[in-house]
């Protein structure tokens, strides 16, 4: 039985997985290629610490998938709802949600745009819409879980530091309200 990550893979554009390479390397972007033009990689962000990042190039097509925050605890109604308003303002990515309920960026876009400028917008797009969605859809999310661990690290004298995002509403008492 032939190993499927090194059998060739007959619906791939070599030149765009090329202009990939490139561009990854060029950024200072250590990837894997686990099978060809199967890219894997994170970006790193400042709320969001890591953004796991794939992207598939195929016969018509440069798929991208990051992930950006689990299946939330509770309000799933406001959480779909704040990801639909956004997925009107953003470029090239949309939220979208898996069989699990996680919720990552996503884009099917033509070949075309595999050129090092649009891959440079594109990851860009990716990073700012994954560091800036992540407080916020912790706050819709998973407010009752942060508010615990809060109350609890305060009860130990434990570090807060990775909470200080959430003091305001967390001190006040008053449920999170992210815009």
């Amino acid at each position: 039985m032939t190993d499927e990550l090194d059998a060739p893979r007959a619906d791939l554009d070599e030149a765009a997985a090329q202009v990939v390479r490139e561009h990854l390397a060029a950024s200072g972007i250590d990837y894997d290629e686990e099978k060809p033009g199967v890219f894997s990689f994170a970006l790193p962000g400042e709320r969001k610490l890591q953004t796991p990042v794939r992207l598939d190039v195929g016969p018509h097509a440069l798929g991208v998938h990051a992930f950006v925050c689990r299946n939330p605890d509770e309000n799933h109604a406001r959480v779909y709802r704040w990801l639909l308003e956004r997925n009107l303002r953003m470029y090239a990515v949309a939220f979208a949600v898996d069989a699990d309920g996680d919720i990552y960026l996503d884009a099917r876009l033509p070949l075309s745009s595999v050129t090092s400028d649009d891959l440079d917008r594109l990851l860009g797009s990716v990073l700012t819409y994954a560091d800036e969605s992540f407080n916020p859809l912790l706050e819709l999310g998973f407010a009752t879980s942060i508010r615990k661990e809060w109350e609890w690290r305060r009860a130990n004298n434990q570090p807060t530091a990775n909470l200080e995002a959430f003091r305001g509403w967390l001190e006040s008492g008053e449920t999170p309200q992210p815009q």
